[in-house]
Formats: structure tokens, C-alpha cells, sequence
């Protein structure tokens, strides 16, 4: 079962850091565009964490109930405002910028808490 936490874990490590890289690339760019693989990746880190949820709870660690809601909400947050854009052709600045401003939130909830 500790094997599978530390898959899951590096599967929700390696998504996450996929939607921040995603979104960083567009910086450059004067127009941007919600990336193909961007909603892939929040699909994939809310699986994660799910699972990882699950094992901790089998195993009987200690879990943070108020850090994890917080992480659902924002990642929620960040699945709907991709969601609403993802067909369109430009991404406006504002949307962009909470995006990633929510992505860099989640990230530091889950160092620092």
C-alpha cells in the first residue's frame, strides 16, 4: 500500500507541476490559449488526490481535512474557469492570470500547510 501512495503521489506531484508548466509557457505569448493538455492534467491531479485520500485513510494516517478541502475547492475553481474557456480561441489576460495564480496557490498549500 506504500507503494501505491508514493505512485499516486508523484502522479498528483507530476500533474500539478504539469498545469503550472502549461500555463507559464503561455507568458511569452501575446494571445493565449488554454493548452490541450492543461484539463488533462487538473483531471488527473483531482484523481490523485482522491486516491491518495483513500490510502491515507486505509492506512491510518493523519489527514488534513481543512488543507484537502481547500486543495478541492481551488482545484475546482481552476477545472471550471478551464472549462469555460477551453474552446475559446484567446484566453483573455485576467482569466490566465487567476488561473495561474490559483495553480501557484494549491502549490503553496500543499508545502506549507
Amino acid at each position: 500500500m506504500e507503494t501505491a501512495k508514493i505512485v499516486f503521489l508523484l502522479i498528483h506531484i507530476a500533474s500539478v507541476l504539469g498545469m503550472l508548466v502549461l500555463l507559464l509557457m503561455q507568458t511569452s505569448k501575446p494571445e493565449k490559449t488554454l493548452p490541450k493538455g492543461f484539463m488533462h492534467a487538473a483531471l488527473t491531479a483531482l484523481i490523485a488526490g482522491f486516491a491518495l485520500i483513500g490510502i491515507d485513510s486505509s492506512l491510518g494516517d493523519e489527514i488534513s481535512h481543512g488543507k484537502v478541502g481547500v486543495k478541492f475547492i481551488v482545484l475546482i475553481g481552476i477545472m471550471l474557469l478551464g472549462y469555460k474557456n477551453q474552446n475559446k480561441a484567446k484566453l483573455s489576460n485576467a482569466v490566465w492570470a487567476t488561473m495561474l495564480g490559483l495553480t501557484v496557490f494549491n502549490i503553496f498549500i500543499a508545502v506549507t500547510l
